[in-house]
């Protein structure tokens, strides 16, 4: 395993599964992680993601961006850049620049356990915009702000809006997103 891929591995050598298809795609992404020279690439069918879902703890309620490619409301995040490694420093410059929020920190801190990997999943992105059909290997992460008022959308096109969780996980059409929106209620209570 080259040094790109050994901080995915390190994410996921701490997380706990919760069943049996996230224990699948956890086994998929070590598995790239350990075996490719670049598994952030994304020229290739699958490569890693780091996403967020950005939370403020005081009003128990998460922001989410619409998507307009697959027309849904979902967690902000995306691909790494040349030379990051780090998936939750990824996660972190995408929220930043998708949000506008420049106090985002991992959530919940500070615990002592680490940045919260929420959910491993591997999500299948259909062909468009130049680009095949390929896999995104993404590790999602839960950020906070203690300024929700700060949030702006990073284009017009890109709104953000912030909702409790049960009306996310009503606005938002993906089943994934809705499991990690579940798991972001409970770290809320």
């Amino acid at each position: 395993m080259g040094a790109v891929g050994r901080p995915i591995t390190e994410a996921l050598s701490r997380y706990r599964t919760e069943d049996p298809a996230e224990a699948a795609d956890v086994g998929r992404v070590r598995a790239l992680a350990e075996s490719a020279a670049d598994p952030w690439l994304r020229s290739t069918p699958l490569h890693v993601t780091a996403s967020a879902l950005i939370v403020h703890p005081a009003s128990a309620r998460v922001l989410l961006r619409w998507h307009g490619r697959l027309e849904s409301w979902l967690q902000v995040g995306g691909h790494g850049d040349p030379g990051e490694t780090e998936p939750l420093d990824v996660a972190l410059r995408e929220a930043v620049e998708e949000t506008g929020l420049d106090d985002l920190v991992p959530y919940p801190h500070p615990d002592g356990a680490g940045p919260s990997l929420v959910q491993v999943v591997i999500v299948p992105v259909p062909a468009g915009g130049g680009e095949p059909a390929h896999e995104h290997a993404d590790l999602r992460f839960v950020l906070s702000t203690d300024r929700p008022e700060a949030a702006r959308p990073e284009r017009p096109d890109a709104p953000l809006r912030w909702m409790s969780v049960p009306e996310a996980m009503e606005a938002t059409a993906e089943a994934n997103v809705r499991e990690a929106l579940r798991r972001v209620g409970a770290l809320l209570g």
